[in-house]
C-alpha cells in the first residue's frame, strides 16, 4: 500500500504486522483483514522448510510445517496467498533469505498473472511491484540459521538477484540487510553496525564485480539497499545507533562506491522492536516495552525509520491471536496520528549527549569495519567463526549480567511478585494455537501438486535450473521458468544443493565462554576467596563424575529439526562446558534419528533438546523413541524453548526429565538442574547443594 501523505507533517512509516500460519488461505484472510483495519505494508513469515527450501513432506519439515508463518510450496500457494490482493498497489516485505530468489519469482509471476487477468501490460506491473525481500544470508550464518547452501553460491544468489531486479522490477529492494538478529544473538551496538556494514560492503562488491551492472547505473543498486534493525530498551543508545548507521553508509556510499546523489546514499531501515526481549513472565509488561522500543527508531527524524512492524504482547508466549496484532498496529497508529512527533525536525540536532554517544559507536564500529576487512571481509569473518564467537561472547556477557543482578529485567529478576492476568484468563486460548491437521493437510496437497503438474515441464525446468547453476548465468530467469513450471519450494532447493551442497556454519561455541564475565556472583571465585554459584555446579559436576567413575559428565545439545534459532542452545553449551561439563553440540537441523546417534556414540549423560519454533510435540517423542530402540533409553532428556505448560506436562508424561522454559533465566540454576537429573537416573541421590545456589532456585523467576 502506498504512504499516507499529509504536507503539512512529515510522512508516517509504513505500518506493519508479521504475520502468516497454518496455510496460505488463512494467511489471506489475516491480511485482508489486517489491510481493512489501517495495516499500509504486508510483512510475510515463512514457515522454516519455506525458509530453508524443503517441502511439507520431507523428513526436516516434521512439525515445523505452518508454526512460525505459511507455508509457500508452489505457484498454487502464491496465488493463495495474495488472492484479492493486487501487487501492484502492494507494499510487501517478505522475510526470507536462503530461498530469496525463489519466493520473488513466485510473486513476481503471480504479477504477471494478475496483469494477464486485468488486461494490463506486465513490464507496467512489474515497474510497480513495491517492496522488500530480506535476502540477507551472511546474517542466517551468524544468528537465525535458515540458510541453505554454503556462503559463495548464497551471495551468488543475491547478486543475480539484485543485478536482475535493477532492470526489472525498478522499485524493489532485492536485499534488506539485517542487523535486527545480529542484536538478538548478542551483539553490542558498535558489533551491530560493523558487521551489518561489512556484509553490505560483500554484496555491493559482489554485484559490481560481478560486471552485469553498468557502472553508470551502479547507484541505482546502491538506492535500493534497505536494512532491518532491531531496537531495544537502551532508547538513547538505539536513536546513537541510527544516526552513526546512516553516518557510516552515507560515507562509503560516497568513498568506496561514488555516489553522488544523496537520495541513493539514504539509509532507508525498516525495524522490527526486540521479539525475544519480551518476557514471559508477567507478559503485560511488554505492551510498554515494545512502545518505547518503537520509540527510539521514530523519535529522530534523521534516523527515522521508513517501515515499522511490532511484535504482539504475547509473543513469548506463543503464537499471537489477530486481536494481539490489531492492539500491536494500533500502538504505531497512535503515535504517528495523535501526537506531534511528525510535526518537527530532529530533536537531537545540536545534543552534545546524542552527537557523543553518536561519535563513539561510529568509532569503535570503524574499528571493527576494519578488522573484518583484514580477515577476507564479512563472508570469510564468517566461514572463520571469528563473527559467531564474537556474538556468543557477547550475549554470554549478556546473560551473565541477567543472573548476577547487574541487569534488571523488570518481572524476571526484580519485582517478581504479580497479581494474576486478565489477559491470560484465557488459559490456552490466549496465544493461537495451529492445527495439528495443518501438517497432513500440507503434506497431502504438495502430493496432489505434483501429481496434476505437467510433469515434464517441471523435470525440464530444473535440469535448465541445475546447468544455469554450474555456469556463470543469472540464475533468475532458470528460476521463473521453474516458477512457471509448477516445480516446488524443495525441489528447487533441491537441484542448487546438487551443485552447490550442503553447509553447517561455525556454532562459535569452542571460542566463547561466559565465566567470570560479568560481576563475582556466577562467575569466578570472589576476590575474597568465597566460592561462587558456578563453582559449587563444578564441584557436583566433578563429584558426580567421580561416583560414576568416569573423567568428565559429558552433555549433548541437540537442536533438531529446522528451527535455526540457536542462541539458547549455544548459550547452554558454553555455560555446561564452563560447568565441567564436555559438551558434544554440532549446531542446527539435525534429524532425531541423527541426535540419537551421537548420544549413543559419544556415550553422554544427558541429551539436551533446544526447541523454539513449537514442534516439540513431535521432534521430542522421536527422539524418545529413537533411544529407545537403541537400547539407551537411561539416558535422560532434558528439554528447553517456548513450551506451554500442557505441553510440558505431556512431554514428562512421556519421559522427559526436566523441561525448561526462558522462565528459568539462571542458566547456572540450570546446570544444577542437570546434575540432578544424571544422579536421580543412576541412582545417585541428590548430592548436597550451597546455600546460595538452593535461594537461587527458590526466588520466583520470570521468563
Amino acid at each position: 500500500m502506498p504512504y499516507p501523505t499529509d504536507d503539512s507533517r512529515d510522512r508516517p512509516w509504513v505500518m506493519r504486522t508479521y504475520a502468516g500460519h497454518s496455510s496460505a488461505k488463512a494467511s489471506n484472510e489475516l491480511y485482508r483483514r489486517n489491510l481493512a483495519k489501517g495495516q499500509t505494508g504486508l510483512s510475510v513469515a515463512f514457515d522454516l522448510p519455506t525458509q530453508t527450501g524443503y517441502d511439507p513432506d520431507d523428513e526436516l519439515a516434521r512439525g515445523e510445517v505452518g508454526k512460525v508463518g505459511v507455508p509457500v510450496s508452489h505457484i498454487g500457494d502464491m496465488r493463495a496467498l495474495f488472492d484479492e490482493i493486487p501487487l501492484d498497489e502492494a507494499n510487501t516485505s517478505m522475510t526470507i533469505n536462503a530461498t530469496a530468489m525463489w519466493m520473488l519469482a513466485l510473486y513476481t509471476t503471480v504479477a504477471d498473472e494478475q496483469a494477464d487477468a486485468a488486461g494490463k501490460d506486465r513490464d507496467e506491473v512489474r515497474a510497480k511491484l513495491s517492496g522488500t525481500t530480506q535476502n540477507d544470508i551472511v546474517k542466517e550464518y551468524l544468528s537465525r540459521g535458515t540458510y541453505a547452501f554454503p556462503p559463495a553460491p548464497s551471495v551468488r544468489l543475491i547478486t543475480d538477484m539484485i543485478a536482475w531486479t535493477v532492470s526489472n522490477v525498478p522499485k524493489w529492494n532485492p536485499i534488506n540487510i539485517c542487523s535486527y538478529h545480529l542484536q538478538e544473538a548478542g551483539a553490542t551496538p558498535t558489533q551491530e553496525v560493523a558487521f551489518t556494514i561489512s556484509t553490505a560492503i560483500a554484496v555491493l562488491d559482489a554485484v559490481r564485480d560481478s560486471g552485469q551492472v553498468p557502472e553508470e547505473d551502479f547507484g541505482k543498486v546502491v538506492g535500493r539497499i534497505s536494512f532491518f534493525v532491531n531496537a531495544g530498551l537502551h532508547v538513547i543508545e538505539e536513536i546513537a545507533k541510527l544516526r552513526a548507521f546512516a553516518q557510516l553508509w552515507d560515507e562509503l556510499c560516497q568513498e568506496r562506491y561514488g555516489v553522488t546523489d544523496p537520495k541513493m546514499r539514504r539509509f532507508r531501515y525498516g525495524v522490527q522492536v526486540n521479539s525475544l526481549g519480551l518476557t514471559e513472565a508477567q507478559p503485560e509488561n511488554n505492551v510498554q516495552r515494545i512502545v518505547l522500543e518503537m520509540l527510539a527508531v521514530t523519535l529522530s527524524k534523521d534516523a527515522r525509520a521508513r517501515a515499522v512492524q511490532l511484535p504482539a504482547w504475547n509473543e513469548a508466549l506463543g503464537l499471537p491471536r489477530p486481536w494481539d496484532q490489531q492492539w500491536a498496529l494500533r500502538m504505531q497508529q497512535v503515535l504517528a496520528y495523535e501526537t506531534d512527533l511528525l510535526d518537527y525536525e530532529d530533536i537531537f540536532e545540536g545534543s552534545h549527549v546524542m552527537e557523543a554517544k553518536t561519535a563513539s559507536i561510529v568509532e569503535g564500529a570503524r574499528a571493527e569495519i576494519a578488522k573484518v576487512a583484514e580477515m577476507g571481509g564479512a563472508v570469510a569473518a564468517v566461514d572463520s567463526g571469528y563473527m559467531k564467537s564474537q556474538l556468543v561472547s557477547s550475549l554470554a556477557g549478556r546473560r551473565m549480567r541477567l543472573e548476577s543482578g547487574e541487569d534488571t529485567v523488570v518481572g524476571v529478576n526484580k519485582f517478581t511478585s504479580t497479581e494474576p492476568s486478565p489477559l491470560q484468563a484465557e488459559g490456552a486460548e490466549a496465544i493461537f494455537v495451529v492445527d495439528k491437521e495443518v501438517e497432513e493437510q500440507a503434506r497431502e496437497a504438495v502430493a496432489a501438486w505434483r501429481a496434476d503438474r505437467h510433469d515434464q515441464g517441471a523435470k525440464a525446468a530444473l535440469d535448465r535450473l541445475a546447468e544455469a547453476a554450474g555456469g556463470t548465468e543469472n540464475l533468475m530467469d532458470a528460476t521463473l521458468e521453474c516458477a512457471r513450471a509448477g516445480v516446488t519450494t524443495g525441489e528447487w532447493a533441491g537441484a542448487l544443493r546438487g551443485v552447490y551442497g550442503s553447509y553447517r556454519a561455525p556454532t562459535g561455541v569452542t571460542a566463547a565462554s561466559s565465566s567470570g564475565s560479568a560481576g563475582s556472583e556466577n562467575g569466578d571465585a570472589t576476590a575474597d576467596g568465597t566460592p561462587t554459584d558456578l563453582d559449587e555446579v563444578r564441584r557436583r559436576v566433578r563429584s558426580t563424575a567421580d561416583e560414576l567413575g568416569v573423567a568428565a559428565l559429558r552433555m549433548l545439545v541437540g537442536k533438531p529439526g529446522l528451527d535455526g534459532h540457536s542462541n539458547g542452545a549455544e548459550q547452554i553449551a558454553v555455560r555446561a562446558r564452563d560447568a565441567g561439563f564436555e559438551v558434544i553440540y554440532q549446531g542446527i537441523r539435525l534429524t532425531p534419528g541423527e541426535i540419537v546417534a551421537a548420544a549413543v556414540q559419544e556415550g553422554v549423560h544427558v541429551v539436551g533438546l533446544s526447541v523454539l519454533s513449537g514442534s516439540h510435540l513431535e521432534v521430542v517423542p522421536a527422539v524418545l523413541d529413537g533411544l529407545a530402540r537403541a537400547d539407551a533409553s537411561d539416558i535422560p532428556v532434558v528439554v528447553g524453548g517456548i513450551i506451554p505448560p500442557k505441553d510440558a506436562e505431556q512431554l514428562q508424561r512421556l519421559g522427559v526429565q526436566r523441561v525448561v522454559t526462558p522462565k528459568s533465566y539462571s542458566l547456572t540454576g540450570i546446570m544444577g538442574e542437570f546434575v540432578d537429573v544424571i544422579r536421580e537416573v543412576h541412582g545417585l541421590g541428590r548430592s548436597e547443594r550451597s546455600d546460595g545456589e538452593e535461594q537461587r532456585e527458590e526466588t520466583p523467576t520470570g521468563v
